[in-house]
């Protein structure tokens, strides 16, 4: 497929992003950007400027907050805070939250 790709001067720039960020490994980064972008998206401007890191490891994004009410208060919507970034992904790639 990879010669395939390489040759076809009708591809899709799209094919072509999808062929490059698999040769070269990028998935995860990519992912780990996209995740941290949702965060500050979804989550708002005033959770955003509590939250000093975000990690996507596997299938757990583990936030770090520098507020521990913040924190005490999104622990109680866990769920629904996986189930929004999961949607705005659009595929579950998120199965767990940790927040620190």
């Amino acid at each position: 497929m990879a010669k395939d790709i390489r040759h076809n001067e009708s591809n899709s720039i799209e094919e072509l992003m999808k062929f490059f960020i698999k040769e070269n490994n990028l998935s995860k980064g990519l992912r780990q950007v996209t995740v941290e972008e949702l965060w500050k998206e979804q989550m708002g401007k005033g959770v955003a400027n509590y939250t000093d890191k975000i990690i996507l490891s596997g299938e757990t994004l583990i936030v770090y907050l520098n507020s521990s009410v913040l924190r005490e208060e999104l622990s109680y919507g866990k769920e629904k805070i996986v189930k929004i970034l999961n949607e705005a992904l659009g595929e579950e790639l998120i199965k767990k939250i940790r927040l620190i």
